[in-house]
């Protein structure tokens, strides 16, 4: 971590390291704001229903782009696709643990391309996912180191939340209990740290406390600082910061929690698995159900079971808080870029890094290819462009980097996976492409699960393992075809794949998947 002094060491040497780009002054600088689970829950997405007046205000700077599709539904694999502009079979990022570098020492971020041309680089918070990069948060990319919150960050005196999310009374009471519990069974070793992991505390917490009690709160506090440094010097600079709500748990002070009434939450109309679709294209809600623990400190029920009325309330109540909550965060940096005169020359991009499920067909979290979990909220306000736009075209994460690329005034870098988003900018009624694509695996890596999304209908083709390593020869069959139609069965409620009317559709998804899957690159 540094403070001012050697904040500005910093900024001093990469500027002079990059003394030959003095003259691109006039470039613009970039503000990428990453969030953690947040799906397109949000006001200015058409959920009315939602508090978020400052990502609603972005939103009137910029463009929204409605139909946008991560690469895949988990933290660590969307976040280098989208930091890459490389697909996860590029990446070879599929899961937690895989680092970026281990499997291509060479790829080329987005913050390293433009160190390479003349911006200063630097970020706080969680951008990369740290479980795929460096423990300088790919030390490669930054031209000033990446920033942390420490202890001291957080409101005077308090320090580091208890377990990094828990300060009220109730919930550190049970995580005590838990501690108890362990010792009363002897558990000692791995034992114990299993049964701490799988016991972390309560799902969601309202706390009587300020912002910056949380993590989000002491990121945006050090985040205005750094803006503020930044703004001292002409040259350009991409700063990335990372909020972590509404991910797990839902930990959010009390006045965020106020801003909704539980009694008008209404919890999903499909409680169940989809009709003819493969058990295993769903996940048993393994990130709730087997980390956290209800509210009263009991374990939620297992399994596909939907949970009762009145937890999905409480939970859904404290999604829609983190979002709030995340969302004044937001406020704090638009309100800091417009008061150091930066916001007439700064393109601001907001994304989540993927959907969430909500207790729709009996699951919570991420890790599906279902509309719920692959839909991801993405807002470019480029200063140069018209904003409060709403462009319905299709669009996913891969697109990002050509896009900046292109709005900064440098050639995109050969070999990227997406397209540049510039047309839908300039006109939102603009097409680039006409399906998305995400993945999921299961039972390890032994089955993937890949997904192309066209405007009116999802296919996902099922495919074991040893087809991946090679291209698409014409003879491999997937083992389980799935088939939705949005028109007229946006919940998913059936898999049409097999249906005699839905044939013609079915083969015209087959040919876009053949064209998609042989025209791949991979790095195998």
């Amino acid at each position: 971590m540094w403070n001012k002094k050697t904040f500005l060491m910093a900024f001093c040497f990469a500027i002079c390291c990059n003394c030959i780009f003095a003259q691109q002054g006039s470039k613009p600088n970039i503000l990428l704001i990453a969030v953690d689970d947040l799906k397109p829950m949000l006001n200015c997405f058409g959920e009315t229903h939602m508090k978020t007046p400052n990502i609603d205000r972005l939103a009137k700077m910029g463009t929204i782009f409605m139909n946008n599709y991560c690469q895949q539904a988990v933290c660590a694999p969307t976040r280098a696709s989208f930091l890459t502009g490389q697909r996860p079979d590029y990446t070879r990022v599929w899961d937690l643990k895989t680092q970026i570098r281990d499997m291509n020492p060479d790829i080329l971020t987005l913050p390293q391309y433009l160190k390479q041309n003349g911006y200063v680089t630097t970020g706080i918070g969680k951008v990369f996912d740290s479980r795929s990069v460096d423990k300088g948060s790919d030390l490669i990319s930054w031209s000033i180191p990446y920033d942390k919150v420490e202890a001291k960050d957080y409101t005077q005196g308090l320090g580091r939340p208890l377990n990094s999310h828990y300060r009220s009374p109730e919930a550190i009471n049970i995580i005590e209990n838990v501690a108890n519990v362990a010792k009363t069974k002897g558990y000692q070793g791995k034992e114990l740290d299993d049964f701490l992991t799988h016991n972390r505390g309560p799902a969601v917490e309202a706390a009587d406390v300020s912002d910056d009690a949380y993590t989000d709160g002491a990121v945006a506090k050090k985040a205005i600082a750094t803006l503020a440094q930044l703004a001292q010097s002409k040259q350009p600079f991409f700063y990335a910061v990372g909020f972590i709500k509404p991910h797990l748990p839902f930990v959010s002070p009390r006045k965020y929690w106020d801003l909704y009434d539980r009694e008008k939450i209404k919890i999903s109309d499909i409680q169940h698995l989809s009709k003819g679709a493969p058990e295993f294209a769903f996940q048993a809600s393994g990130e709730l159900l087997n980390n956290y623990l209800q509210s009263n400190g009991e374990p939620f029920k297992p399994g596909f079971t939907a949970q009762p009325e009145a937890t999905q309330k409480e939970l859904i109540h404290g999604y829609y808080a983190a979002v709030s909550f995340m969302d004044a965060q937001v406020g704090k940096l638009l309100d800091e870029l417009k008061a150091q005169g930066l916001d007439k020359n700064t393109i601001i991009v907001l994304w989540g890094d993927h959907g969430w499920h909500l207790g729709d067909h009996g699951v919570w979290c991420k890790h599906t290819n279902y509309e719920q979990a692959t839909r991801a909220p993405l807002i470019i306000a480029a200063p140069q462009y018209q904003g409060d736009q709403k462009a319905s075209g299709l669009t996913e994460f891969v697109d990002v980097f050509p896009t900046l690329a292109e709005l900064v005034g440098l050639k995109t870098p050969d070999g990227l996976a997406g397209k540049s988003l510039v047309p839908m900018l300039k006109n939102p009624e603009a097409q680039v492409k006409t399906y998305t694509q995400s993945q999921y695996p299961r039972s390890g890596d032994k089955i993937m699960g890949y997904t192309l999304r066209t405007k009116r209908y999802r296919y996902v083709a099922w495919y074991e393992e040893k087809f991946r390593s090679t291209k698409i020869a014409g003879t491999e069959k997937p083992i389980a075809v799935e088939l939705y139609d949005y028109e007229k069965d946006p919940l998913e409620s059936e898999n049409l794949a097999l249906k005699p009317d839905y044939q013609k559709v079915l083969k015209t998804h087959e040919k876009l998947m053949f064209e998609f899957l042989s025209t791949q690159k991979h790095t195998r």
